[in-house]
């Protein structure tokens, strides 16, 4: 391991995976692959609690940790494809072979490296389904809608995200989809359905209070309701409600979310250059910036990256010529 990477887990961090490390047996492990012994409650236990560990690092870290989600999950599947087990132990492996192929889907996702997170979020999306999991198959699906989106192909999106919503009932879930299709209608210049959408995701996000969303959408919140939804409305063309949306979900946003932040402040940019806050804009631009470097998310310095030509045409103002110039670099 990379002494950089080992020093960015915090001591508690490291101190649970060497818990799991001390408990887990390899020669229990070997002997499932092998099929001597048959898979047991514990060892999915281990596995499970591992992966967990992994998914609730804080973005700066878990960055750091790919390789460990990468190796949990070759353990995973060679489990599934080569040890025996009872049905519902199989159903749980099924279900932690989704979660990190999910997770690192995102990984390679953020790192540009689409056709990557698509093959990860295929493999998430089978066994899903094998698991019987529709509910978090629709999760996949909206991952899907969301990479569309992101490469500029609305009207995929929005095919995605209608086949995620036929398939979940919990409210939180349905708030995300429904919110995730009104960037892609908004995309697409379609105001009436943006603001069905928008009304719907605001709706559901309510009805959701007091209930335990699904693991794949727990994150949801109405951070991501203003700033998304404030980001359909500068597509609209609504510059100083989607100005007001981004800023507001911004100060809602809990600091651990860093990845999200370097990517909210690229869209309140945006907004400040529609607005020709251009200053402002160059500000916000860099503190985006500033995150993603730190965090390793090429994502996000892409989003940024995409201002330049805009801000390239304001040369003469105070703070433009030193973005440009990092821009460039980045």
């Amino acid at each position: 391991m990379d002494r950089r990477s080992f020093m960015s887990l915090s001591a508690t961090s490291l101190a649970g995976f060497a818990a799991q490390w001390a408990t887990t047996d390899p020669g229990c492990l070997a002997a499932a692959l092998d099929r001597r012994t048959r898979v047991d409650a514990q060892l999915v236990d281990r596995l499970e609690g591992t992966s967990r560990q992994l998914n609730t690092l804080p973005t700066e870290k878990r960055q750091h940790a790919i390789r460990l989600m990468d190796a949990q999950l070759a353990t995973v599947t060679d489990l599934i494809a080569h040890a025996s087990y009872t049905e519902p132990l199989g159903r749980r492996l099924h279900l932690l072979a989704a979660s990190l192929s999910t997770t690192c889907g995102w990984h390679r996702f953020d790192q540009g490296r689409h056709y990557a997170a698509g093959k990860l979020w295929t493999g998430a999306l089978h066994a899903a389904t094998a698991a019987g999991d529709r509910d978090f198959g629709a999760g996949i699906l909206s991952d899907f809608g969301y990479r569309s989106l992101w490469t500029g192909q609305p009207k995929t999106a929005v095919d995605h995200l209608g086949h995620a919503l036929s398939g979940t009932r919990h409210p939180t879930a349905r708030s995300l989809l429904h919110l995730r299709r009104a960037r892609a209608f908004a995309a697409l210049g379609d105001r009436q359905a943006t603001l069905t959408d928008l009304a719907d995701a605001e709706h559901a996000l309510d009805a959701a209070a007091g209930t335990t969303a699904p693991a794949w959408c727990a994150w949801m919140s109405p951070a991501d309701l203003e700033v998304d939804s404030g980001q359909a409305l500068l597509d609209l063309g609504d510059i100083r409600k989607a100005q007001a949306r981004i800023a507001d979900g911004l100060a809602l946003l809990p600091p651990a979310r860093d990845k999200t932040r370097g990517v909210f402040l690229a869209s309140q940019a945006r907004g400040a250059l529609d607005a020709q806050e251009i200053e402002h804009a160059a500000h916000l631009a860099g503190q985006s910036l500033d995150i993603a470097s730190r965090i390793g998310a090429e994502r996000c310095i892409t989003q940024v990256r995409e201002l330049t030509r805009r801000f390239a045409e304001h040369q003469e103002i105070e703070g433009v010529d030193r973005i440009l110039d990092r821009l460039r670099a980045a």
